[in-house]
């Protein structure tokens, strides 16, 4: 039998590691970066073009690199930061498998420019899928400068799953905001379609988190630090009734590097218990320092997954940290009392003398004794008790004529629509006729409606039947894309950080069909001029954030889902609320809706609406 193992070839072998670390464009920048970093830039210019899927250029003035140095970087394995398998446990650098350009170079078309501070001609290296086309002196400024076209013009299978524009676009954003929260020491300036979208000169770590987030951001943010032995803990986190749903800013970094760890934001949120709402999120940008030799960064391709040698130690420190600075801040909960509509209490005063009260009394006065004439007796005003209920029994026989000829608009829809499953064959919408020709609601402790059926008792839940019927209709709007919009009397304002903007931006005409009216500002800002009517009473400028953060979650190239989710979303927010009190003509109106909706069964995201406890199991609960 012929020897059937070989060796790959370098460029498949690069094509393949470049499955791991390079997903996507913001793969590229995230690994670009990073190295001017390493290189101890003090500015950095990212440009991209159609979202990095044309063009990428990352230029830095760090120490750059000599002729020989530039050719091998793009050979697999081959970095400065490490030489022996202990170093890994002592990085102070952002990278160190030497795999990155590599990789970058197997999938684009690499085109780099570098030149040392010691020398008058820099070097220029054009690879094309792992195959060097040309090397040149030039001259170029101390740095280094590098574009990457046509990412994956080689693996057409990668290229075709790049999602779209926006969302591309807003990868790259937010790994660029991890790296620019880490170094607030270096200038970074980022540019989409020779848009400016960020410009963050050198500035202090508060200043920078504003920068990134808006400003409003100051007036919410607690410092945090913390130095002990093992660890060095320093940031900020965001006061207790600042907490959201979504679109919280969440943020581990450690030994300036970013990172994901569960373990300890269940720490952070351990400490802002019963201080929040449960189900709800709060901010925090927290950095660790901890010695090298403790941390193991070789777990994951991304290295964004870090494993702490005393994480259950750590894990109390920051525990402790939290609950101190918002002990510190009085961010805990105290007692208030409120001194509006108090009564004056005057001053003690010992110089002046208080005088008893006097009382004033008749001594001639005798309950028991008769009133003369000169005075004057009390009686009783005598009432006409039977006037009171002389129109009683009148209005009783009308009340009953009223209710034999009275018909209930719902019930005829019923009778209706459930024609054919009273003659034997299946309901159109899954459910038995009501029973009497008077159909009647009862509301339970002001979350269930009960109506009697045919079969026995159905039971409704108010709020899920609202949340089908406003997105049935609010999908109606956005597939008709003439939404009713309300207009507001004062526009409110709403602050996006460039991560979002781009994800907002592709959804505006979804918006637009539901009825929200928005207006870019500039800066990322947009006034609300209008809202959907029948939102009255809710914020819109929350809801507009809930919309936004809910399609970053899938991405707004997954068109349908993204319009369904926007639809959910408002229709959550403004169905009616459990406790709500209905009158029965809002009762009737609302179940009227829900059986004109094709699927009154069922919630959007799959949660019962209604039930029956039929005839025959609620006469067994009395049979003994």
């Amino acid at each position: 039998m012929s020897d059937i193992i070989h060796l790959l070839p370098d460029s498949v072998a690069n094509q393949i590691a470049a499955g791991e670390v390079i997903q996507r464009p913001a793969s590229v920048i995230k690994e670009l970066v990073e190295n001017a970093v390493d290189a101890e830039a003090k500015e950095i210019h990212v440009l991209v073009t159609d979202a990095g899927k044309t063009s990428i250029q990352v230029i830095d003035d760090g120490k750059g690199m000599s002729e020989t140095d530039a050719r091998l970087a793009f050979e697999r394995h081959a970095t400065s930061k490490i030489k022996q398998a202990s170093d890994l446990f002592a990085l102070h650098t952002m990278g160190f498998r030497g795999e990155a350009l590599a990789s970058i170079a197997a999938v684009a078309e690499v085109e780099l420019k570098t030149r040392l501070a010691n020398q008058e001609l820099g070097t220029r290296l054009v690879i094309s899928g792992s195959r060097v086309e040309s090397q040149e002196l030039v001259s170029c400024p101390q740095g280094s400068n590098f574009i990457v076209k046509n990412l994956f013009f080689n693996v057409p299978a990668r290229r075709k799953f790049l999602k779209t524009n926006s969302t591309e676009l807003s990868n790259i954003l937010t790994e660029f905001e991890r790296i620019a929260l880490v170094h607030p020491d270096i200038a970074f300036y980022l540019y989409s379609n020779d848009s400016e979208l960020f410009n963050l000169p050198v500035m202090p770590l508060r200043q920078r988190i504003m920068s990134i987030f808006g400003k409003k951001l100051n007036q919410q943010l607690l410092s945090v630090e913390v130095d002990t032995t093992l660890i060095k803990i320093s940031g900020f986190i965001a006061k207790p009734d600042t907490a959201r749903k979504k679109g919280a800013h969440q943020y581990f970094f450690v030994n300036g590097r970013y990172m994901r760890h569960p373990y300890f934001h269940k720490a952070v949120m351990e400490a802002y218990e019963r201080l929040i709402p449960t189900g709800e999120q709060i901010s925090y940008f927290i950095y660790f320092e901890v010695d090298p030799a403790n941390i193991d960064v070789n777990i994951h391709p991304t290295k964004a997954e870090i494993k702490f040698e005393n994480e259950q130690a750590i894990w109390q420190i920051l525990s402790a940290a939290v609950k101190e600075t918002l002990g510190k801040f009085n961010a805990m909960p105290s007692i208030d009392f409120d001194a509006a509509d108090m009564p004056d209490i005057p001053v003690f005063n010992q110089e002046h003398t208080i005088q008893p009260p006097k009382l004033h009394y008749s001594t001639d006065y005798n309950p028991f004794k008769p009133s003369s004439g000169g005075g004057q007796s009390y009686s009783r005003p005598k009432t006409d008790w039977e006037g009171l209920y002389a129109g009683l029994e009148t209005a009783s026989r009308m009340n009953d004529t009223q209710e034999a000829a009275m018909p209930d608009s719902v019930e005829a829809s019923f009778e209706e629509v459930d024609m054919a499953g009273s003659q034997g064959e299946p309901s159109l919408y899954g459910h038995e006729p009501v029973a009497s020709s008077s159909v009647q609601y009862l509301q339970f402790k002001g979350r269930f409606i009960l109506t009697s059926v045919k079969s026995g008792l159905m039971i409704i839940d108010q709020h899920r039947a609202h949340v089908r019927v406003l997105f049935d209709r609010y999908m109606e709007q956005i597939h008709r894309g003439q939404g009713t919009s309300q207009g507001v009397l004062f526009p409110e304002i709403v602050q996006f950080p460039p991560s979002e903007v781009a994800m907002l931006e592709s959804i505006l005409d979804d918006l637009s069909a539901i009825g929200f009216e928005l207006t870019a500002l500039g800066g990322g800002s947009y006034a609300i001029n209008g809202v959907p009517a029948g939102i009255e009473g809710l914020d819109p400028v929350k809801l507009v954030q809930n919309m936004v953060h809910t399609a970053m979650e899938k991405g707004s190239d997954v068109k349908d889902e993204v319009q369904t989710r926007l639809a959910l979303t408002l229709a959550r927010a403004a169905a009616i609320v459990y406790g709500q009190v209905l009158t029965p003509d809002e009762m009737s109106g609302l179940i009227g809706q829900l059986f004109v909706s094709p699927s009154p069964n069922y919630t959007p995201d799959g949660h019962l609406i209604l039930s029956t406890i039929k005839e025959e199991d609620i006469e067994k609960l009395f049979s003994k």
